[in-house]
Protein backbone atom coordinates (compact mmCIF):
# COMPACT_ATOMS: atom_id res chain seq x y z
CA UNK A 1 0.00 0.00 0.00
CA UNK A 2 2.88 2.39 0.73
CA UNK A 3 4.01 2.25 -2.90
CA UNK A 4 0.60 3.35 -4.18
CA UNK A 5 1.30 7.00 -3.34
CA UNK A 6 4.45 7.50 -5.46
CA UNK A 7 3.03 5.25 -8.18
CA UNK A 8 -0.13 7.36 -8.36
CA UNK A 9 1.94 10.54 -8.63
CA UNK A 10 4.13 9.06 -11.37
CA UNK A 11 1.13 7.86 -13.41
CA UNK A 12 -0.56 11.26 -13.13
CA UNK A 13 2.58 13.15 -14.16
CA UNK A 14 3.13 10.73 -17.05
CA UNK A 15 -0.45 11.39 -18.12
CA UNK A 16 0.24 15.10 -17.94
CA UNK A 17 2.77 14.70 -20.76
CA UNK A 18 -0.09 13.33 -22.85
CA UNK A 19 -2.30 16.24 -21.80
CA UNK A 20 0.43 18.71 -22.78
CA UNK A 21 0.58 17.18 -26.25
CA UNK A 22 -3.21 16.94 -26.63
CA UNK A 23 -3.59 20.60 -25.64
CA UNK A 24 -1.82 21.70 -28.83
CA UNK A 25 -4.49 22.84 -31.23
CA UNK A 26 -7.30 22.63 -28.65
CA UNK A 27 -6.34 25.53 -26.41
CA UNK A 28 -3.74 28.25 -26.60
CA UNK A 29 -0.62 27.53 -24.51
CA UNK A 30 -0.96 30.95 -22.88
CA UNK A 31 -4.49 30.04 -21.78
CA UNK A 32 -3.87 26.56 -20.33
CA UNK A 33 -0.75 27.81 -18.52
CA UNK A 34 -2.91 30.41 -16.74
CA UNK A 35 -6.06 28.36 -16.13
CA UNK A 36 -4.10 25.44 -14.72
CA UNK A 37 -2.91 27.44 -11.71
CA UNK A 38 -6.00 29.66 -11.51
CA UNK A 39 -8.33 26.70 -10.93
CA UNK A 40 -5.81 24.83 -8.77
CA UNK A 41 -5.48 27.81 -6.42
CA UNK A 42 -9.23 28.37 -6.46
CA UNK A 43 -9.74 24.81 -5.19
CA UNK A 44 -6.93 25.12 -2.64
CA UNK A 45 -8.08 28.47 -1.20
CA UNK A 46 -10.70 27.20 1.33
CA UNK A 47 -8.15 24.79 2.84
CA UNK A 48 -5.17 27.09 3.35
CA UNK A 49 -6.35 30.70 3.28
CA UNK A 50 -6.77 30.96 7.07
CA UNK A 51 -3.30 29.72 8.09
CA UNK A 52 -1.71 31.76 5.30
CA UNK A 53 -3.51 34.91 6.48
CA UNK A 54 -2.42 34.29 10.07
CA UNK A 55 1.20 34.02 8.94
CA UNK A 56 1.10 37.10 6.69
CA UNK A 57 3.71 38.89 8.81
CA UNK A 58 6.09 35.98 8.27
CA UNK A 59 5.25 35.75 4.57
CA UNK A 60 5.63 39.43 3.65
CA UNK A 61 9.45 39.67 3.90
CA UNK A 62 9.74 36.37 2.03
CA UNK A 63 7.66 37.49 -0.97
CA UNK A 64 10.69 38.04 -3.27
CA UNK A 65 11.74 34.41 -2.68
CA UNK A 66 8.19 33.14 -3.22
CA UNK A 67 7.97 35.17 -6.43
CA UNK A 68 11.24 33.67 -7.68
CA UNK A 69 9.99 30.15 -6.95
CA UNK A 70 6.64 30.87 -8.63
CA UNK A 71 8.39 32.22 -11.71
CA UNK A 72 10.68 29.20 -12.02
CA UNK A 73 8.44 26.31 -11.00
CA UNK A 74 4.98 27.38 -12.09
CA UNK A 75 5.32 30.06 -14.76
CA UNK A 76 8.41 29.24 -16.84
CA UNK A 77 8.51 25.49 -16.26
CA UNK A 78 4.89 24.83 -17.18
CA UNK A 79 4.48 27.49 -19.85
CA UNK A 80 7.53 26.29 -21.77
CA UNK A 81 6.14 22.73 -21.74
CA UNK A 82 2.86 23.88 -23.30
CA UNK A 83 4.68 25.83 -26.02
CA UNK A 84 6.98 22.84 -26.63
CA UNK A 85 4.00 20.60 -27.41
CA UNK A 86 3.78 22.09 -30.90
CA UNK A 87 7.13 20.66 -32.04
CA UNK A 88 8.00 17.66 -29.89
CA UNK A 89 6.47 14.37 -28.76
CA UNK A 90 4.97 13.33 -25.43
CA UNK A 91 7.69 10.67 -25.16
CA UNK A 92 10.41 13.29 -25.47
CA UNK A 93 8.61 15.45 -22.92
CA UNK A 94 8.70 12.71 -20.31
CA UNK A 95 12.28 11.64 -21.04
CA UNK A 96 13.63 15.18 -20.82
CA UNK A 97 11.62 15.83 -17.65
CA UNK A 98 13.19 12.72 -16.09
CA UNK A 99 16.53 14.57 -16.19
CA UNK A 100 15.37 16.96 -13.45
CA UNK A 101 16.92 14.96 -10.54
CA UNK A 102 20.26 14.86 -12.37
CA UNK A 103 20.23 18.58 -13.14
CA UNK A 104 19.23 19.27 -9.53
CA UNK A 105 22.26 17.37 -8.26
CA UNK A 106 24.51 19.32 -10.61
CA UNK A 107 23.05 22.66 -9.43
CA UNK A 108 23.35 21.58 -5.79
CA UNK A 109 27.15 21.68 -6.09
CA UNK A 110 27.42 25.51 -6.21
CA UNK A 111 24.15 26.34 -4.48
CA UNK A 112 24.07 23.80 -1.64
CA UNK A 113 27.81 23.09 -1.45
CA UNK A 114 27.25 19.41 -2.14
CA UNK A 115 29.89 17.15 -3.62
CA UNK A 116 29.38 14.88 -6.59
CA UNK A 117 30.39 11.26 -6.21
CA UNK A 118 32.27 9.53 -9.05
CA UNK A 119 29.15 7.40 -9.62
CA UNK A 120 27.02 10.54 -10.00
CA UNK A 121 29.44 11.94 -12.58
CA UNK A 122 29.31 8.68 -14.53
CA UNK A 123 25.50 8.75 -14.37
CA UNK A 124 25.43 12.32 -15.68
CA UNK A 125 27.66 11.44 -18.63
CA UNK A 126 25.54 8.39 -19.50
CA UNK A 127 22.27 10.36 -19.27
CA UNK A 128 23.64 13.23 -21.34
CA UNK A 129 24.93 10.89 -24.04
CA UNK A 130 21.61 9.01 -24.05
CA UNK A 131 19.69 12.26 -24.41
CA UNK A 132 21.88 13.41 -27.29
CA UNK A 133 21.52 10.01 -28.97
CA UNK A 134 17.74 10.11 -28.65
CA UNK A 135 17.24 13.72 -29.73
CA UNK A 136 19.57 13.27 -32.71
CA UNK A 137 17.52 10.25 -33.81
CA UNK A 138 20.62 8.09 -33.45
CA UNK A 139 22.78 10.35 -35.63
CA UNK A 140 25.00 12.19 -33.16
CA UNK A 141 27.15 13.70 -35.92
CA UNK A 142 24.12 15.62 -37.21
CA UNK A 143 22.76 16.37 -33.75
CA UNK A 144 21.33 19.79 -34.63
CA UNK A 145 19.19 18.31 -37.42
CA UNK A 146 17.13 16.05 -35.13
CA UNK A 147 16.63 18.48 -32.25
CA UNK A 148 13.42 20.49 -32.43
CA UNK A 149 12.53 23.82 -30.89
CA UNK A 150 10.23 21.98 -28.52
CA UNK A 151 13.08 19.78 -27.30
CA UNK A 152 15.15 22.85 -26.48
CA UNK A 153 12.23 24.49 -24.67
CA UNK A 154 11.81 21.33 -22.59
CA UNK A 155 15.49 21.32 -21.67
CA UNK A 156 15.14 24.91 -20.45
CA UNK A 157 11.96 23.90 -18.60
CA UNK A 158 13.75 21.00 -16.89
CA UNK A 159 16.59 23.33 -15.85
CA UNK A 160 14.10 25.83 -14.39
CA UNK A 161 12.33 23.15 -12.36
CA UNK A 162 15.63 21.71 -11.14
CA UNK A 163 16.71 25.18 -10.00
CA UNK A 164 13.32 25.59 -8.33
CA UNK A 165 13.84 22.41 -6.30
CA UNK A 166 17.37 23.36 -5.25
CA UNK A 167 16.31 26.85 -4.16
CA UNK A 168 13.51 25.38 -2.01
CA UNK A 169 16.13 23.31 -0.19
CA UNK A 170 18.50 26.26 0.09
CA UNK A 171 15.97 28.73 1.47
CA UNK A 172 14.06 26.39 3.83
CA UNK A 173 11.01 28.66 3.98
CA UNK A 174 9.25 28.45 7.38
CA UNK A 175 5.83 27.37 6.12
CA UNK A 176 3.93 24.13 5.65
CA UNK A 177 4.22 22.62 2.17
CA UNK A 178 0.71 23.44 0.98
CA UNK A 179 0.90 26.97 2.39
CA UNK A 180 4.07 27.52 0.40
CA UNK A 181 2.51 26.02 -2.74
CA UNK A 182 -0.54 28.26 -2.34
CA UNK A 183 1.47 31.47 -2.05
CA UNK A 184 3.57 30.51 -5.06
CA UNK A 185 0.45 29.57 -7.01
CA UNK A 186 -1.31 32.87 -6.33
CA UNK A 187 1.79 34.78 -7.41
CA UNK A 188 2.02 32.57 -10.51
CA UNK A 189 -1.57 33.43 -11.47
CA UNK A 190 -0.72 37.13 -11.28
CA UNK A 191 2.48 36.66 -13.30
CA UNK A 192 0.64 34.61 -15.93
CA UNK A 193 -2.06 37.24 -16.53
CA UNK A 194 -0.03 39.21 -19.12
CA UNK A 195 0.72 35.94 -20.92
CA UNK A 196 -2.98 35.08 -20.98
CA UNK A 197 -3.90 38.43 -22.54
CA UNK A 198 -1.11 38.12 -25.10
CA UNK A 199 -2.59 34.93 -26.57
CA UNK A 200 -4.88 34.83 -29.56
CA UNK A 201 -7.71 33.25 -27.55
CA UNK A 202 -8.57 32.93 -23.86
CA UNK A 203 -11.47 30.53 -24.42
CA UNK A 204 -11.91 27.13 -22.78
CA UNK A 205 -13.86 24.88 -25.13
CA UNK A 206 -15.74 21.70 -24.30
CA UNK A 207 -12.80 19.77 -25.80
CA UNK A 208 -10.11 21.56 -23.83
CA UNK A 209 -11.98 21.71 -20.48
CA UNK A 210 -11.03 18.13 -19.44
CA UNK A 211 -7.37 18.88 -20.25
CA UNK A 212 -7.43 22.04 -18.13
CA UNK A 213 -9.08 20.21 -15.22
CA UNK A 214 -6.60 17.35 -15.43
CA UNK A 215 -3.70 19.80 -15.30
CA UNK A 216 -5.28 21.86 -12.50
CA UNK A 217 -6.58 19.08 -10.26
CA UNK A 218 -4.74 15.85 -11.03
CA UNK A 219 -1.29 17.17 -12.00
CA UNK A 220 -1.18 20.24 -9.72
CA UNK A 221 -2.95 18.98 -6.59
CA UNK A 222 -3.49 15.20 -6.46
CA UNK A 223 -0.03 14.20 -7.77
CA UNK A 224 1.91 16.49 -5.37
CA UNK A 225 -0.28 15.27 -2.48
CA UNK A 226 0.44 11.65 -3.39
CA UNK A 227 4.17 12.35 -3.86
CA UNK A 228 4.44 14.12 -0.48
CA UNK A 229 2.68 11.18 1.19
CA UNK A 230 5.04 8.80 -0.56
CA UNK A 231 8.08 10.70 0.69
CA UNK A 232 6.68 10.84 4.23
CA UNK A 233 6.11 7.08 4.29
CA UNK A 234 9.04 5.77 2.25
CA UNK A 235 11.65 8.51 2.53
CA UNK A 236 12.89 10.82 -0.23
CA UNK A 237 15.53 8.41 -1.55
CA UNK A 238 13.15 5.47 -1.92
CA UNK A 239 10.37 7.58 -3.42
CA UNK A 240 12.69 9.19 -5.97
CA UNK A 241 13.34 5.79 -7.57
CA UNK A 242 9.70 5.70 -8.70
CA UNK A 243 10.25 8.94 -10.64
CA UNK A 244 12.34 6.93 -13.11
CA UNK A 245 9.19 5.07 -14.16
CA UNK A 246 7.57 8.23 -15.53
CA UNK A 247 9.11 8.21 -19.04
CA UNK A 248 8.31 4.51 -19.39
CA UNK A 249 4.67 5.02 -18.43
CA UNK A 250 4.45 8.12 -20.63
CA UNK A 251 5.89 6.25 -23.63
CA UNK A 252 3.31 3.48 -23.23
CA UNK A 253 0.46 6.00 -22.88
CA UNK A 254 1.74 7.98 -25.88
CA UNK A 255 1.79 4.83 -28.00
CA UNK A 256 -1.78 3.92 -26.98
CA UNK A 257 -3.42 7.35 -26.96
CA UNK A 258 -1.37 9.39 -29.44
CA UNK A 259 -0.18 6.59 -31.74
CA UNK A 260 3.42 7.68 -31.20
CA UNK A 261 5.88 5.07 -32.42
CA UNK A 262 9.13 4.29 -30.66
CA UNK A 263 12.22 3.86 -32.84
CA UNK A 264 15.36 2.00 -31.84
CA UNK A 265 17.04 5.28 -30.85
CA UNK A 266 14.23 5.89 -28.33
CA UNK A 267 14.90 2.54 -26.66
CA UNK A 268 18.68 2.99 -26.59
CA UNK A 269 18.79 6.68 -25.69
CA UNK A 270 15.86 6.46 -23.27
CA UNK A 271 17.39 3.49 -21.45
CA UNK A 272 20.66 5.37 -21.08
CA UNK A 273 18.87 8.43 -19.72
CA UNK A 274 16.97 6.38 -17.12
CA UNK A 275 20.04 4.32 -16.17
CA UNK A 276 22.13 7.46 -15.75
CA UNK A 277 19.52 9.16 -13.58
CA UNK A 278 19.28 6.04 -11.40
CA UNK A 279 23.07 6.04 -10.94
CA UNK A 280 22.97 9.70 -9.94
CA UNK A 281 20.39 8.93 -7.25
CA UNK A 282 22.43 6.17 -5.60
CA UNK A 283 23.77 7.31 -2.25
CA UNK A 284 26.25 5.44 -0.14
CA UNK A 285 26.04 5.69 3.61
CA UNK A 286 29.39 6.55 5.19
CA UNK A 287 30.97 3.69 7.05
CA UNK A 288 30.97 4.18 10.79
CA UNK A 289 34.09 2.96 12.53
CA UNK A 290 33.31 0.43 15.25
CA UNK A 291 33.65 1.79 18.75
CA UNK A 292 35.82 -0.11 21.17
CA UNK A 293 34.57 -0.77 24.64
CA UNK A 294 36.65 0.86 27.35
CA UNK A 295 38.53 -1.63 29.49
CA UNK A 296 37.43 -1.93 33.10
Amino acid sequence: MLYLFPLLAVFIWAGNSIVNKLSFGMIEPEAIAFYRWFFAMLILTPFVIKPVWKKRHIIQPLLPKFATLALLGMVLNQSLAYFAAATTTATNMALITSLVPMISLFLAVPLLKQKLSPLALIGMIISLFGLIFMLSHGDIVNFSVGVTQGDMLLLISAFMYALYGVLIKRWQLPLATWESVYIQGVIAVVLLLPLLFSGSSMAITTQSAPLVMYAAIAASLVAPWAWINGINRLGADSASVFFNLMPIVAAVLAAIILDETLAIYHYIGGSMVIMGVMLVQIKFKPKVAPTLACPD
